[in-house]
């Protein structure tokens, strides 16, 4: 394998590393601050859940990513690379301020950038970015209205429940938040399978878009990784900060956001689980209350939501040009 497939492979990794830690809280915050599981228990559990969910919901997000948003046979490596280090960029500069932005909208930001600074517009499969796209922007708009819904049914079907309810929530949640963490693991590291895929392709190393089962392996492995490491800044945001998450606030956000982020990976939809978790948390506090909800939390996130994907360009295509500018 030449070095810099080699090279691009390794970043592709490092990203799916960092979209583990970057989305660890996604999945486990809710559950930590409803006392439903200690952290270490949490983000354990969903961290061997994350490996698991690429292997059992096929490569449909995988083929979206890598075969349907550009040509491959206009791209070059050096567009990839330019790609992947847009979004670990700010993956990490997000990571580092505690923003829960999104590692989708990075990475597909990130593709646009490298993909005109290197290959020009003409490149762009104008179909397949119109359909991420609309994927990116409605499942968040899904996540709020399924778990304001599902929130008013629960209250509805429990009014005159005893308190031992709670204790039904809390145990529940060791199922809706491995569901959650299946759904995350399937589509999230599908989309490091569809880059690593679509590299190999632009390499010669295969002839044809097919995912290779040690690329499902070791993206698996690498999310499953960043997944165990958590990321404690981003807990802190999404646990806390929106309002003061019950049993019954968890459970209803992880079946809204799972059954969300499953149903996109099996029409091969890729989502964000940031956005989808956050608009989760944000409905089902609704639901209860609109004043329940500390507004100005959610509109910084929505913020950062918007200006992820125009900045990874930014950044993928200034790293594309410094790289031509020194050469290759």
């Amino acid at each position: 394998m030449p070095l810099e497939l080699f090279f691009v492979i390794s970043l592709a990794l490092l990203f799916d590393f960092l979209n583990g830690v970057h989305d660890s809280s996604n999945i486990v915050a809710t559950m930590i601050a409803s006392r439903a599981f200690r952290p270490g228990t949490a983000l354990g559990l969903t961290a061997v859940a994350n490996f698991l969910g690429p292997f059992l919901f096929g490569v449909a997000v995988a083929t979206t990513i890598g075969d349907e948003v550009a040509q491959s046979n206009a791209l070059s490596i050096e567009v990839i690379i330019a790609c992947l280090v847009g979004a670990i960029v700010w993956n990490v500069l997000t990571w580092i301020l505690g923003i829960p932005s999104s590692s989708s909208h990075a990475l597909i930001g990130g593709m646009v950038g490298g993909v005109l600074a290197g290959a020009g517009f003409g490149a762009i499969k104008l179909r397949g970015l119109e359909k991420v796209i609309i994927a990116l922007f409605a499942s968040p708009l899904l996540g709020f209205f399924f778990g304001f819904l599902l929130t008013r049914l629960i209250h509805f079907l429990v009014q005159n429940a005893p308190m031992e309810i709670n204790t039904f929530f809390k145990r529940g949640q060791l199922v809706t938040a491995l569901a959650m963490a299946f759904s995350h693991g399937t589509n999230d590291a599908q989309k490091t399978m569809g880059i690593i895929t679509l590299s190999l392709l632009i390499g010669g190393q295969i002839d044809r878009f097919q995912v290779p089962l040690w690329v499902v392996t070791l993206s698996a492995a690498a999310i499953g990784l960043g997944t165990a490491l958590g990321g404690w800044k981003l807990i802190r945001t999404l646990g806390g900060r929106f309002y003061k998450i019950r049993p019954i606030h968890s459970f209803s956000t992880q079946m809204t956001s799972g059954a969300v982020i499953l149903a996109a990976s099996y029409l091969g939809l890729p989502v964000s689980t940031s956005q989808v978790v956050s608009s989760a948390i944000i409905g089902v506090g609704a639901s209860e209350s609109f004043g329940k909800v500390r507004w100005s939390v959610a509109e910084e996130i929505v913020t950062a939501w918007f200006i992820t994907i125009p900045a990874s360009a930014l950044v993928s295509a200034g790293v594309y040009w410094v790289i031509m500018l020194f050469g290759w």
